[in-house]
């Protein structure tokens, strides 16, 4: 396959760009910055059919402001 792991993201704020994200290295938990913070996900034993393949789900859990 060749290419980095990703996860599916549930949760946290409606205008997130992406729901379907790189994790690297793939673990308990996520970070991705947005407006000027950084949005909290962590890991689910979920796993969910995108047209990416089945991905495990990250759920939001916090928003860390710098």
């Amino acid at each position: 396959m060749g290419s980095a792991p990703k996860a599916v993201l549930e949760g946290g704020p409606a205008d997130l760009p992406q729901r379907i994200v790189p994790i690297t290295p793939p673990g308990i938990e996520l970070r991705v910055q947005f407006h000027g913070g950084y949005e909290r996900f962590k890991v689910t034993p979920r796993h969910q059919d995108t047209p990416e393949g089945n991905l495990p789900v990250y759920q939001w859990c916090e928003r860390i402001e710098p």
